[in-house]
């Protein structure tokens, strides 16, 4: 429940990189310390806390990231498009994004370990659809958002 400042590491730091040898680390600043960072408050104290006791705790703030690191790939990002028009097997999403059925298995894979799609097996085949409403929804509203933008 900090604040964050970025301050450069030393030269030869574990964490060195670039150019000039230097890195950056994020440490926090304790609520005392806050105030240096802004010459007025645009807020009572009581309604940031009230703020940040709503905000994202740590698990969900990783799982969140977690998804979109996944959905930051443009090859899941279209079979997360080809799962948003229905249920298809394998052979069918290899064929809609170009790929070979082993590559889109691979990808498969690391959407459903994020529960992003499901799987329903029929004899050999295996149908894979989207897992729930809430992924079609993040896909809309991304979606719109872009189309949105580059209006």
């Amino acid at each position: 429940m900090y604040s964050w400042v970025v301050t450069a590491a030393p030269t030869g730091s574990r964490n060195a990189a670039g150019p000039d040898d230097r890195a950056t680390t994020a440490e926090p600043l304790r609520p005392a310390d806050a105030d240096a960072t802004c010459d007025e408050r645009h807020a009572s104290g009581s309604a940031l806390e009230a703020v940040r006791a709503r905000l994202l705790g740590g698990r969900t703030v990783e799982a969140v990231a977690d998804v979109f690191k996944l959905l930051g790939d443009p090859t899941r990002v279209r079979l997360v498009d080809a799962l948003s028009h229905g249920e298809r097997c394998v052979c069918d999403l290899a064929s809609l994004v170009g790929l070979t059925e082993s590559a889109v298995s691979h990808q498969l894979r690391l959407l459903r370990s994020a529960r992003l799609v499901r799987v329903r097996r029929a004899g050999r085949l295996a149908y894979y659809s989207l897992d729930d409403h809430h992924v079609l929804g993040l896909v809309h509203d991304t979606r719109k958002h872009v189309e949105e933008d580059a209006s």
